[in-house]
C-alpha cells in the first residue's frame, strides 16, 4: 500500500530512530524523532511511527496529559473500560492526567503521530495480543 510506504520513509516529519529507548512499553517496532529542542520548553513533542501491529503498554500521565496528532496510516486509542476509536489522519486525541490509555498501529498499517505530552508517565501492562486481537476482530 502507499501509505505503508511513505512511513516506512518518514511521512510529514522524520520517522527517526528505533526507538530503543522506550522499547520495553512497546509490543514491535516504534520508531521515535524528537521534534522539539528547547530547553525553555516543558513539554515533550515528539513523532511516533509504529510498525503495523506495533503498540505502547497501558500507560498513565501523571501531573500532565498527552495530544495526539495523527499524521499518517491508521491505528487505535485506547481508554481503560472505554471501546478502541480507529484513528485515521487528522485526528486529534487528548488523553487528560490519570487517565490509563494505549495506542498504537492496527495490524496492517503503519501509523504515525505527533505526541505533545507534558508530566511523568507511568508504565503499566502490555495489551496482549488476545486483547489486540479482540479489538482488531470487532472492527470487521
Amino acid at each position: 500500500m502507499v501509505k505503508n510506504e511513505v512511513l516506512k520513509n518518514g511521512g510529514i516529519f522524520p520517522r527517526g530512530v528505533k526507538n530503543e529507548a522506550y522499547a520495553q512499553y512497546f509490543i514491535g517496532q516504534s520508531y521515535l524523532q524528537g521534534l522539539v529542542a528547547d530547553s525553555a520548553v516543558n513539554v515533550g513533542v515528539s513523532n511516533v511511527t509504529f510498525e503495523p501491529g506495533c503498540r505502547n503498554n497501558w500507560h498513565i500521565h501523571h501531573a500532565g496529559y498527552q495530544i495526539l496528532l495523527v499524521t499518517g496510516g491508521e491505528g487505535w486509542y485506547q481508554e481503560a473500560g472505554k471501546p478502541a476509536q480507529h484513528l485515521v489522519p487528522g485526528d486529534v486525541v487528548v488523553t487528560h492526567d490519570g487517565v490509563k490509555h494505549w495506542h498504537g498501529a492496527t495490524k496492517d498499517s503503519w501509523f504515525a503521530h505527533i505526541a505533545i505530552t507534558a508530566g511523568t508517565p507511568e508504565w503499566l501492562e502490555p495489551v496482549t495480543d488476545k486483547q489486540y486481537a479482540a479489538i482488531e476482530q470487532e472492527a470487521k
